[in-house]
């Protein structure tokens, strides 16, 4: 397998590319500075492209000769609020061009799914997000929509509240309400994001997993 990975630098896009370097896959990352995937060095399956994700050919540069890719991207300080979605755009593009049709992308719990039954800590998180993060969620909400709009073999997984914690193996998967829990660790959720890209089980669909 070769992959593509965005958002590769953050806590969570690290744990996605170590995953998936001990599955023995081939990871082709994007970082506008590599060094902060200096942790890395020296792997020789690990390829780092210089650029931004809002940059249309660095990310096809990144795309072509994948097999699939993997997106958890997210805001950062000075990130435009539209980061994701305007990220999106340019991985589906370069997708589309290139031929490569699985994606896995994350987003937040608070992005909702019609499958979805909220309970009232469900309600009441999404309240505070709403009010607190406003522009994040609209963000999810958005880059969902390019990805349904693309007929790309998409799945959106969404996380809870995610932790430092070490991968345990076992979590729940389901939708926001009864199947769902409140937080799950950064290294379980990139190991499930993985295993969707071979996995067909929730293609097109928002699962959450959590514990």
């Amino acid at each position: 397998m070769k992959l593509a990975v965005f958002g590769a630098t953050g806590r969570t896009g690290r744990r996605v590319v170590a995953s998936a370097l001990s599955r023995g896959w081939e990871v082709r990352a994007l970082a506008r500075d590599p060094a902060k995937l200096g942790e890395f060095g020296g792997e020789e399956r690990l390829e780092v492209v210089r650029g931004d994700v809002l940059d249309a050919a660095a990310v096809e540069r990144v795309v072509a000769g994948c097999e699939a890719v993997v997106s958890v991207l997210g805001h950062v300080k000075g990130s435009p609020k539209d980061v994701q979605t305007r990220g999106t755009q340019n991985i589906v593009r370069a997708m589309e061009r290139t031929g490569v049709r699985r994606i896995v992308s994350l987003t937040g719990a608070g992005v909702r799914d019609s499958r979805d039954r909220p309970k009232l800590v469900d309600r009441v998180f999404a309240f505070l997000l709403a009010r607190l993060q406003k522009d994040v969620l609209e963000d999810g909400e958005r880059h969902v929509e390019v990805l349904r709009r693309s007929g790309l073999e998409w799945t959106v997984v969404r996380g809870p509240r995610l932790t430092e914690g070490e991968r345990r193996g076992e979590y729940r998967v389901g939708y926001v309400g009864k199947e769902s829990g409140t937080q799950i660790s950064r290294a379980d959720l990139a190991e499930f994001m993985l295993d969707q890209v071979s996995d067909t089980t929730y293609l097109r669909r928002m699962p959450v997993a959590s514990y």
